[in-house]
């Protein structure tokens, strides 16, 4: 069995200079209620690794906006005029990643490779300062793995073993930074005894998590 807690309480592992991969797209799969807990706990110096910068008034822009991110790994910003402002302005160090890239990249963490080879980015900025590599004659950047420390991912519906279900596309980056983080949390909206999920609808093995954010009772 996995420990059930309170998104607030979930959160209390999460130390400052934190790293952290969020799941989601545009908040769609995101753990709204983690995040929340997280930024009332007032952690701090944060390397955050999610698809996008989301909005200023949900999900991870929260964090951005809050001056709670040192370092982002995104795809994307545009949606969070913040986080354009902060990367130009110089007080948030940000990363873009192309969004297949970024995800081939948390694969690799978990899956233990040390990285990927990739056409995506040659000649543009995107391979400044990495290795290149010519593989059959084909010139390709290696992309190193990305590891965090903690992860927060969403399910819809989650039983006592962690294991967990997402509906449609909310499933996006859930199982790879399940598998790329130390410590997975995972925020459900239903929790179910164990058994309750149909094998063939687990989305995310109770093997990768760590413990279950839930508001309802224990």
């Amino acid at each position: 069995m996995k420990k059930i807690l309170s998104p607030k309480d979930a959160v209390n592992v999460i130390h400052d200079k934190a790293s952290i991969m969020v799941s989601g797209f545009m908040c769609c799969g995101q753990a709204l209620r983690l995040i929340d807990a997280l930024l009332e706990k007032g952690s701090k110096d944060l390397t955050l690794i999610t698809n996008d910068s989301g909005f200023p008034d949900r999900g991870v822009g929260k964090l951005i906006v809050a001056g709670r991110v040192k370092k982002l790994i995104v795809s994307h910003i545009g949606l969070n005029p913040e986080a354009g402002r902060k990367m130009n302005a110089g007080e948030m160090e940000v990363e873009l990643v192309p969004q297949g890239t970024l995800a081939e990249r948390i694969r690799c963490s978990g899956a233990g490779l040390g990285g990927v080879l990739t056409p995506t980015g040659l000649g543009t900025e995107v391979e400044k300062g990495k290795q290149k590599m010519v593989v059959d004659g084909q010139e390709y950047l290696l992309e190193r793995q990305i590891h965090a420390d903690f992860a927060f991912l969403k399910a819809d519906t989650c039983d006592r073993y962690g294991n967990a279900f997402v509906a449609k596309s909310g499933k996006n980056f859930n199982l790879v930074m399940a598998m790329a983080a130390q410590h997975a949390i995972v925020e459900t909206d239903e929790l179910v005894p164990a058994g309750g999920i149909d094998p063939e609808k687990v989305t995310i093995p109770g093997v990768f998590v760590n413990s279950i954010a839930w508001e309802g009772k224990p």
